[in-house]
């Protein structure tokens, strides 16, 4: 088992704040990216943060789109469409959409639309 599995999501979450509000994204872009792959809207995702949640609960709370599987691309050295645990499928799922967010791809490629 990955570390990160049993890490808080809001041990995380500053960071991703962080980088996307350095390269003049937003808060409410992070939550729009967050619920379009998950299905938690904004209040749910604060719920989880306050909570404590591990990145294992958060997602087995979450419901992921279908259109996940068009996430590809490298994060960490490593294709997100390779990766075969299920769990770290779906956290490198969500670091490649901040990652997009942050070199300012258009929220509707980010959104795979």
């Amino acid at each position: 088992m990955h570390r990160i599995f049993t890490t808080p999501i809001a041990d995380v979450w500053p960071h991703y704040v962080a980088k996307l509000e350095r390269k003049g994204r937003t808060r409410a872009e992070l939550d729009e990216v967050v619920h379009w792959l998950t299905g938690l809207d904004p209040a749910e995702v604060e719920a989880h943060l306050e909570a404590g949640t591990t990145f294992e609960g958060f997602f087995a709370a979450a419901s992921l789109r279908p259109q996940a599987t068009l996430i590809t691309g490298v994060v960490c050295g490593v294709r997100v469409e390779d990766v075969e645990d299920p769990l770290m499928q779906k956290i490198r799922y969500l670091d490649k959409l901040v990652d997009e967010l942050a070199r300012g791809k258009a929220m509707e490629k980010v959104l795979r639309r």
